[in-house]
């Protein structure tokens, strides 16, 4: 299954560049990842340009800050069932510093929160990668979580 991360804003920066290269490396037998990041600029440019690499086929994901929120065995559930439902992308939409453009929200098959927190985009990509990564040690009953 192939996974898209759409986050608006600037490149990796150093403080999680690492990290998040950690858990893609760790994930490649798994998923294949790729990331787009659109200029962070206002909601609707942002949404036009989401809008264009979405495919019918895709299972979108909101993140948002006002989404369900959801626990890391819901998450490893999620994942699960999207794997066995034969989705071909699974797309993670980072909502953007001024919120998501109505048009993305109703594209949106699932809308949930990481936190209740609200966290700058780096920081959300690198929860993101590392919770992917925690659901398939879940999934494949792996020593990394431990519940």
């Amino acid at each position: 299954m192939k996974v898209l991360i759409i986050s608006p804003g600037k490149a990796h920066d150093t403080t999680v560049k690492e990290g998040i290269a950690e858990f893609e490396k760790r994930l490649r037998k798994i998923f294949q990842i790729e990331w787009m990041m659109p200029s962070a600029s206002e909601k609707k440019k942002e949404g036009e340009a989401i809008a264009k690499v979405l495919k019918e086929s895709d299972f979108m994901v909101l993140l948002d800050e006002r989404g369900e929120d959801i626990d890391t065995p819901a998450f490893a559930n999620f994942i699960d069932a999207r794997m066995q439902s034969g989705v071909t992308r699974l797309v993670f939409v980072i909502g953007g510093a001024y919120g998501v453009d109505e048009e993305v929200m109703r594209r949106a098959d699932a809308t949930y929160k990481l936190s209740s927190l609200v966290f700058p985009h780096m920081l959300v990509r690198f929860i993101l990668i590392e919770q992917l990564y925690r659901a398939v040690s879940i999934r494949e009953g792996g020593k990394y979580h431990h519940a």
